[in-house]
């Protein structure tokens, strides 16, 4: 919770996870629960996971903006600035190698070296639009591949 009340929600997952997912902000259903995408793009992305044998509980999860957004709307710049230092040591604390940046206010985060990043859609514009749900499986698929290959899970 911040100081002004505002109830946020923090990344979860292993303390040292290989993959890290970064989506924008919490939805009700993350404010309710205090967890990153447990709402329906949440749910939505668990079954995509779990269709390309990845494993959730060994991925790190965590939104740009930790406190949810008016009606839920996207991040304004100044949200988006105001979080990017906490996002950041976040990124240095858990060390992963690779990073899903899901949807555009994830797309714009400060890159790092030594991180390899792939930019996908953001699972809730998957759900509505068939090409964007396209690449974003095929990007997950892209991602099993890799962990399959180079074994980057915890």
């Amino acid at each position: 919770m911040t100081e002004s009340g505002i109830v946020t929600v923090p990344g979860e997952g292993p303390a040292h996870a290989r993959i890290m997912l970064i989506g924008q902000n919490p939805g009700r259903e993350e404010v309710k629960q205090g967890r990153p995408f447990v709402g329906r793009s949440g749910k939505y992305l668990t079954r995509v996971l779990d269709r390309f044998g990845i494993d959730r509980r060994q991925l790190y999860i965590t939104p740009v903006v930790k406190e949810p957004t008016p009606n839920n709307r996207k991040p304004t710049a100044a949200e988006i600035a105001r979080w990017t230092p906490a996002l950041l040591e976040e990124i240095d604390r858990i060390g992963p190698r690779i990073i899903v940046l899901m949807g555009q206010v994830a797309h714009d985060i400060p890159r790092q070296e030594g991180i390899e990043y792939i930019e996908t859609c953001h699972p809730a514009a998957a759900m509505r639009f068939p090409a964007m749900r396209e690449k974003f499986e095929k990007d997950i698929a892209g991602l099993a591949e890799k962990i399959s290959r180079y074994e980057y899970t915890t």
